[in-house]
């Protein structure tokens, strides 16, 4: 898929929408102009004294991100003691040990939430602790979380519905976190993890805190493009953990394009013996795509594949003879090729018979069939496909003939129970689809896509936003920002119509983009996506707010290992740690 648009006092405590600056972010502040001087006045400097001292002495509360649906925060903090604290589950939790998704997030965690103790262990075990009076020391450390999660259920897939709030309580002598499923709990220790703050004595704190969180939307994503360049196993898996660090929930996998085919296929081996950048290392077989599919679940990560056709199949007919349409010159083929042929029926025999195998392969309810900038110049040019549309009755609207394919493919998937996302040309083209179709909203500035959000739930289909969202796409300066404003629900529409809006998804396409630029281009920009997709509107409505948390998390993402991008001048004290 070709993508060169632009995009367009008693215990201190209090309820909080944005968080307060914390211990870290302090250090970054948002310009007012990129160029602007710092004036060397005795009153400022008089001031960077000031910050300089907090910066060392007051380790505040962190904030979390994305930002909580509720969180009521005290200035009580507790000392925490790795070496004493454990992750449980709670008597009464309808899921125990030996439930893995929970077994393996517990360490996990206790190593993302604790970052740095193994090597503060290998040195010394005592510590200093910070006297700061700004803060008021609770009397019974939490030596524990404990985790509750109301329903069974520890052997699914995340799916459409799954259920991922969480209540967060810390406070005197423990931890408790409370799911309604295993998913929610993921989310609930991320959030906790996130709480826990080291000042500069490398001692570990959380304050006493009260979360109640909720998704705003229940499909989150992240797109990336493994066909224009091959993405290793490795940076998939990185990517997914640092989706999970922003509560991110889909990863749209456009495993194959134009360019090339590195699916292996176990019924069309030749599609990726000749499709692929090379049939042996640039290939991702059915034990790797399994691989990421369990690396993903036990996250609360779906995947859901995208095979894009009519169009996008130059790769396609390299292995697989006859289903692509011949191009013809006059009279006579000119030796190139264009979409899948739509007038044969072993087109249609062979797409059965592969998304049969694909839907075997990956468990999600959905795939995305593309169906997007599809070229009607080839079908044209060949005769064939001319006489075909005359028998029909389509005359010269070769968007018949697109939504006549289209139509077959999607009852191929619903045969295999499976559901489409389909791209938006789709809709345009009134393609009749099922009401259960998902179309996926891509093109046009804020204007153009509010449109056809309208347009398309004023149908009774429910819609997935992308627009705004190609992080491919990058300008000079703090570019987040334009991602982190958008707001999908500003549409012309019914309170019904904008109940069909599922999420959206973050978009790396790849013609600039492998593995050596993938994470400091993605994050921490899709990070402003996913706090737009989880959290209340009216909390985050202001990017210049979000700046002091999301510089932080920044700091944490790279603490955790993952190389995400500054926002602007600054440092983290802990920057380095994890690279």
């Amino acid at each position: 898929m070709a993508r060169f648009r632009r995009p367009s006092g008693s215990t201190g405590s209090v309820s909080i929408g944005p968080f307060r600056k914390t211990h870290e972010s302090l250090r970054h502040v948002p310009p007012v102009s990129s160029h602007r001087k710092i004036s060397s006045s005795g009153g400022s400097l008089w001031l960077s004294c000031v910050l300089l001292l907090l910066l060392r002495c007051v380790p505040e509360a962190q904030g979390v991100w994305p930002m909580p649906q509720k969180v009521v925060q005290s200035e009580v903090r507790y000392l925490l003691r790795p070496q004493e604290f454990t992750f449980q589950y709670g008597t009464e939790s309808a899921v125990q040990q030996g439930c893995e998704i929970l077994d393996v997030a517990f360490k996990r965690y206790f190593s993302l939430t604790f970052t740095g103790y193994a090597n503060v262990r290998a040195g010394t075990e005592k510590h200093k602790v910070s006297s700061y009076g700004g803060h008021r020391f609770g009397t019974a450390p939490p030596t524990g979380l404990v985790v509750t999660v109301k329903e069974p259920g520890c052997d699914g897939y995340p799916d459409l519905d799954s259920k991922e709030n969480y209540n967060l309580t810390v406070a005197d002598g423990q931890g408790l976190l409370i799911a309604d499923s295993v998913w929610g709990a993921l989310r609930g220790l991320e959030t906790f993890s996130q709480l826990v703050y080291q000042d500069d004595y490398n001692t570990y704190y959380v304050n006493k805190t009260e979360v109640q969180d909720s998704p705003r939307f229940q499909y989150r994503g992240v797109l990336l493009d493994t066909s224009r360049h091959y993405l290793p196993l490795s940076a998939i898996l990185k990517t997914l953990d640092a989706m999970a660090y922003s509560k991110f929930n889909v990863f749209h996998w456009h495993i194959v394009d134009d360019p090339s085919f590195p699916y292996q296929s176990p019924t069309f081996p030749e599609l990726s013996n000749k499709g692929a950048y090379h049939p042996q290392t640039h290939i991702y077989t059915v034990t790797d795509v399994k691989r990421v599919i369990e690396h993903a679940r036990l996250r609360g990560i779906r995947v859901v594949p995208e095979f894009d056709t009519p169009g996008h199949t130059q790769s396609w007919g390299k292995g697989q003879l006859g289903l692509l349409t011949p191009c013809y010159k006059g009279s006579v083929p000119s030796g190139s090729f264009g979409p899948v042929n739509p007038a044969l029926n072993s087109s249609y025999q062979f797409m059965s018979t592969l998304f049969k195998e694909v839907s075997v392969v990956f468990p999600d309810s959905y795939i995305h069939l593309g169906g997007d900038e599809v070229d009607f110049t080839c079908w044209h040019s060949n005769p064939d496909i001319r006489n075909f549309m005359a028998k029909m009755g389509f005359g010269t609207d070769y968007r018949k003939l697109e939504s006549y394919y289209i139509e077959k493919l999607v009852n191929i998937t619903s045969g295999l129970k499976k559901n489409s996302i389909v791209w938006q040309e789709v809709f345009d083209n009134n393609v009749k689809v099922p009401k259960d179709t998902v179309v996926h909203v891509w093109k046009g500035d804020t204007a153009q896509y509010l449109h056809e959000m309208s347009s398309i739930t004023a149908k009774g289909l429910k819609v997935l936003l992308s627009s705004p969202w190609y992080l491919n796409v990058i300008h000079y300066g703090q570019d987040w920002q334009a991602a982190y404003e958008v707001q999908p629900l500003i549409f012309a529409g019914t309170p019904e119509q904008k109940k069909l809006v599922m999420g959206g998804e973050a978009c790396m396409w790849g013609e600039y983009v492998d593995a050596t630029n993938l994470s400091p281009r993605l994050w921490p920009r899709a990070s402003a996506v996913a706090e737009r997709l989880w959290s209340d509107e009216t909390q985050t409505s202001s990017a210049g707010a979000a700046y002091p948390r999301l510089a932080e998390f920044r700091c944490r993402l790279l603490r955790r290992g993952v190389q995400a991008e500054p926002l602007y001048v600054g440092y983290c004290k802990h920057e380095y740690d994890g690279l």
